[in-house]
């Protein structure tokens, strides 16, 4: 039995029930609809795959992966380390905030319901709490391989994307999941492109989010946090 334990963590960590706020982010995506530049499936689908070429893989996978070694070699500076590097690499205020509060929210919720101290120890540093970051210590302490945590939180993502993209587009749960099924591809490759890149060597590119981000941060109204 203790075989299935790193995939029913993994599973449980994938979940959207898991309660750590980000299915109330749409980084970026609502001003992308109401500027017109995201208004159907395929604006979609191109728009993450931007996101996962861009941010996620170069940036967000690459802090993570450093986060998983860290803690299967119990550094606990090295962690830290890995969450500086990412909360300096993240320019939008409202990713690095919205980052930093999912990131609390599943540390603190992983601490009460297992025993990892090295989590103990790195909530006790003055760190932002990067959400790819804790996810990676997570996983790493459940024995969650450090390919299989990328991709996790590669499909995480996609999930709170697509679930923003529902309530913000005329978009079927038909055509969600045939874009999931499309950019799987998409997902490899910046799960491959994070592997051999060092913290020093984290080089996010998305000018174009970064900007509607600015602008979603001072819109009026607004269905999503900023």
């Amino acid at each position: 039995m203790i075989e299935d334990e790193p995939t029913l963590s993994g599973l449980q960590l994938a979940d959207s029930l898991l309660p750590v706020g980000n299915d109330s982010n749409s980084y970026a995506l609502e001003q992308f609809v109401q500027a017109e530049r995201v208004e159907d499936a395929a604006d979609l689908q191109a728009l993450l795959e931007s996101y996962l070429h861009g941010q996620v893989g170069p940036a967000e996978l690459v802090a993570l992966r450093a986060a998983h070694t860290a803690v299967r070699a119990e550094d606990v500076d090295a962690l830290v380390a890995a969450d500086r590097h990412l909360h300096a690499s993240t320019l939008p205020k409202e990713f690095r905030t919205s980052a930093t509060r999912s990131g609390e929210r599943l540390c603190e919720l992983w601490r009460e319901i297992r025993d990892v101290p090295i989590l103990d120890r790195y909530s006790e540093r003055s760190t932002p709490a990067q959400y790819p970051v804790v996810l990676g210590a997570v996983t790493a302490s459940e024995a969650i391989g450090q390919r299989r945590a990328c991709m996790l939180h590669a499909h995480s993502f996609l999930s709170d994307m697509l679930g923003a993209a529902q309530r913000l587009l005329r978009l079927g749960a038909t055509e969600a999941q045939q874009i999931r099924s499309d950019i799987q591809p998409a997902v490899s490759e910046a799960v491959a492109d994070s592997a051999d890149r060092t913290l020093e060597e984290m080089a996010p590119f998305a000018p174009l989010i970064e900007l509607q981000s600015t602008h979603h941060e001072r819109a009026q109204r607004r269905l999503f946090m900023s």
